[in-house]
C-alpha cells in the first residue's frame, strides 16, 4: 500500500510538472503571437523605406541615377579594368534598386575616377623572398544627391587582393579584379543609397 502511494504520488508530480510546462508553452505561444500581431501593426502604420536589399530609397522623391563612366586616372593600368568596374557599377543600382538610369539630370549622380590600381609585396619569407603579393584598386567618388545635398560627399574607396608569388600576375589578374570590383561596387552602393 504504502509502496502504490508512492508511486501515484510520483505520477501526480510527473502529472502535475507536465501541465505546467504546457500551461507555460501556451503562454509563451500567445505572447509570440501578440507580439508578431503589435509589430505588424506597427509595420502596417509606419512608413518604412528600407529594403531587404539594402537601399534606403524614397521612391517618392527619388526616380532616376546618373552614372558617369570612371576614367583611369592611375600610373598602372590594366586594359579591360574601366569597362569592367564601370558595367559592375552599374548593374548594381539596376539589380538593386527600381531607379532608372538616365545620361543626365538624374535625382542622384555618381561619377569619379579610377586613381590607383597597384601591386605591392604583402609577406616575406624566411629567405626574404616575396611570398604573398597584394593588388589593390582605389577610385575616387563623388555622389550627388539633388534633392538632399547633406547627402552629397567625395570620398575614395579602396579594394585589396592578394595571391601567391609562385602566380604569375597574368594569371589571377581577371579573378582577382572582379573580387575588387564586386568589393568596390558594394562599398559605393552602401555608402550612396544605402545610409549605412
Amino acid at each position: 500500500m504504502i509502496g502504490q502511494n508512492k508511486v501515484r504520488d510520483k505520477d501526480k508530480y510527473a502529472m502535475i510538472k507536465f501541465f505546467k510546462l504546457i500551461k507555460q508553452q501556451v503562454q509563451s505561444k500567445h505572447l509570440v503571437i501578440a507580439l508578431l500581431s503589435i509589430t505588424s501593426v506597427v509595420f502596417t502604420a509606419c512608413k518604412v523605406s528600407y529594403k531587404f536589399n539594402g537601399a534606403s530609397i524614397d521612391y517618392n522623391k527619388v526616380h532616376t541615377i546618373q552614372i558617369a563612366d570612371f576614367p583611369i586616372r592611375s600610373a598602372y593600368v590594366w586594359g579591360p579594368m574601366a569597362p569592367m568596374f564601370n558595367n559592375a557599377l552599374k548593374d548594381v543600382y539596376a539589380n538593386h534598386t527600381k531607379l532608372q538610369q538616365v545620361k543626365h539630370g538624374g535625382d542622384l549622380k555618381v561619377e569619379g575616377e579610377i586613381t590607383n590600381y597597384q601591386q605591392r609585396n604583402k609577406s616575406v619569407t624566411s629567405e626574404g623572398h616575396s611570398a604573398q603579393t597584394e593588388l589593390s584598386i582605389t577610385v575616387n567618388v563623388r555622389f550627388t544627391n539633388t534633392n538632399n545635398h547633406k547627402e552629397d560627399f567625395e570620398r575614395q574607396f579602396t579594394a585589396t587582393s592578394s595571391y601567391e608569388t609562385t602566380k604569375s600576375l597574368q594569371s589571377v589578374q581577371q579573378q582577382l579584379v572582379e573580387e575588387m570590383i564586386k568589393d568596390l561596387t558594394d562599398q559605393i552602393f552602401n555608402a550612396t543609397v544605402a545610409n549605412w
